[in-house]
């Protein structure tokens, strides 16, 4: 299916790894230029933008913390210089830190919540403005499974993860008139390089919870975005799409 996204301009939070790589990746083979934040990961960074314009496309990383308002507002406006205009904003950029409340400290509570959702709302702030204004325009939130069911020793990211929804929803409400589509992309345990470094007995014990007995693949996760990035699903807004196999329903 041809998702109709050449020439298409669009920034994916957190795009030098994982999710986040194969989201710009995909968004550049069907036709977009891809901008992508990144933390620590230069190399990894500067890989996805050579791929990117290996494939004809205009690509660019830049090194911003998610959870500084002025960061993602200096990105969008350098988007916009370099590119000529923003149309996708996809917020993926997010982390964890573990345990269970009585043991949780202030300080695992804060930088979760501030990269994971206020990040969000910082990205989410800056596009929106820009999208309100030219009457169009996609944002995709990248949530987890974990942010409708809560989860085990991850109160924080739950709570980060299910903020980012009712932020997305209401979002949708706002921009909706503005021609502005925002949705929710959830996934389940997704094989990441992250992925591989959790304890056999808690992927088991995940692949049990699936129906179809494997774990997602990043490039999965970024076809439903990319379909959500498009003109294909302009009747779709404030929805939460899981691609979990399963693991959650």
């Amino acid at each position: 299916m041809d998702l109709g996204l050449e020439g298409k301009n669009a920034i994916v939070t957190g795009g030098s790894l994982g999710i986040g790589a194969a989201i710009a990746l995909v968004l550049a083979e069907e036709g977009c230029n891809v901008a992508i934040n990144y933390r620590r990961h230069d190399t990894e960074a500067k890989a996805v933008v050579a791929r990117a314009e290996e494939m004809g496309r205009k690509g660019l990383a830049i090194k911003a913390d998610v959870a500084n308002h002025d960061d993602a507002q200096n990105m969008v406006d350098t988007v916009i210089s370099e590119f000529g205009r923003l149309d996708i904003m996809v917020c993926n950029a997010g982390i964890n830190w573990d345990g269970v409340i009585w043991k949780m400290s202030e300080e695992q509570w804060d930088t979760v919540i501030n990269v994971n959702l206020k990040g969000y709302f910082n990205y989410n702030k800056a596009a929106a403005t820009v999208f309100k204004d030219q009457k169009g325009g996609k944002i995709v939130n990248i949530s987890s499974i974990n942010g409708l069911r809560g989860k085990f020793a991850q109160s924080n990211y739950a709570a980060s993860k299910g903020g980012e929804i009712a932020m997305s929803k209401s979002l949708a409400k706002e921009l909706g008139k503005f021609n502005v589509n925002v949705n929710v992309v959830a996934p389940g345990m997704v094989m990441t390089d992250m992925a591989h470094n959790i304890p056999q007995e808690f992927l088991a014990a995940a692949m049990e919870e699936t129906a179809v007995g494997r774990f997602s693949t990043p490039e999965e996760c970024a076809n439903v975005v990319a379909f959500l990035c498009s003109d294909k699903s302009r009747h779709i807004t404030g929805e939460v799409i899981k691609v979990d196999g399963g693991q959650y329903m």
